[in-house]
């Protein structure tokens, strides 16, 4: 039983070590090359199969030099305005979401770009202690294998803005029928504003409310003034 168990445990530090050293691996590798595809966009390609619809990705990897700065500053507004200045967690963020829900106030959350760049790039969207504690992992493995402008630009290239619709350039062509270079700053500031449900809110439909998001996401983005990732 004794030689039994120790096999397990050998076994199990192999397998533990072997994720170890593939996250910082692909971490390393996806620095210089484009994600091909994010466990996000599978799961909800599958989804989209269940429901009759098909399974739908679609988008387009732009540089983000090849992305409006207007559209940069709209997520850094709306997002993170801490984005620049953080390494990969906003404490203060992280201490008022708590402080609200433990109040029983309405649940906040406090991800951080790097984060969610984190969760759409390795991770699944179900929410659960497991998922959080990966997230801090990999969070920490962008921040110190990547810099800012890094972390940005594959956000802005995998985040989801609408059912099948994946990054900047994609989404661009799909509501204003223009790239994402050519986004004006309130069409990059509605494309920002759907991004905390994507699923639920169209960029080309807006709602009341997403228009006052645009608005505020607007203000915001005076108030920052031009980003400067360099």
């Amino acid at each position: 039983m004794m030689l039994r168990f120790s096999t397990l445990q050998k076994l199990f530090l192999r397998f533990f070590c072997s994720c170890i050293l593939l996250s910082i691996a692909s971490t390393i590798c996806l620095r210089f090359v484009p994600p091909p595809i994010t466990p996000l966009m599978i799961i909800r390609g599958f989804e989209g199969l269940s429901e009759g619809k098909g399974f739908v990705i679609q988008k387009q990897w732009q540089p983000l030099k090849k992305i409006s700065p207007f559209l940069i500053q709209a997520v850094i507004a709306s997002e993170d305005q801490k984005f620049l200045h953080h390494s990969g967690f906003d404490l203060d963020a992280i201490a008022k979401a708590y402080k609200d829900n433990s109040r029983g106030k309405r649940q906040k959350g406090a991800s951080t770009i790097s984060q969610q760049t984190a969760k759409n790039l390795f991770l699944w969207p179900t929410s659960s202690y497991l998922r959080k504690a990966v997230e801090v992992y990999f969070t920490l493995l962008l921040e110190l294998a990547w810099n800012k402008e890094r972390i940005i630009e594959v956000y802005l290239n995998v985040a989801e803005f609408g059912p099948g619709i994946y990054g900047a350039e994609q989404a661009s062509r799909k509501y204003f029928h223009k790239r994402a270079a050519q986004l004006k700053t309130s069409e990059a500031a509605m494309l920002a504003a759907v991004l905390p449900s994507p699923r639920r809110w169209n960029a080309a439909r807006p709602t009341a409310y997403l228009q006052q998001r645009r608005q505020w996401i607007m203000r915001q983005m005076r108030n920052i003034g031009p980003v400067d990732l360099e």
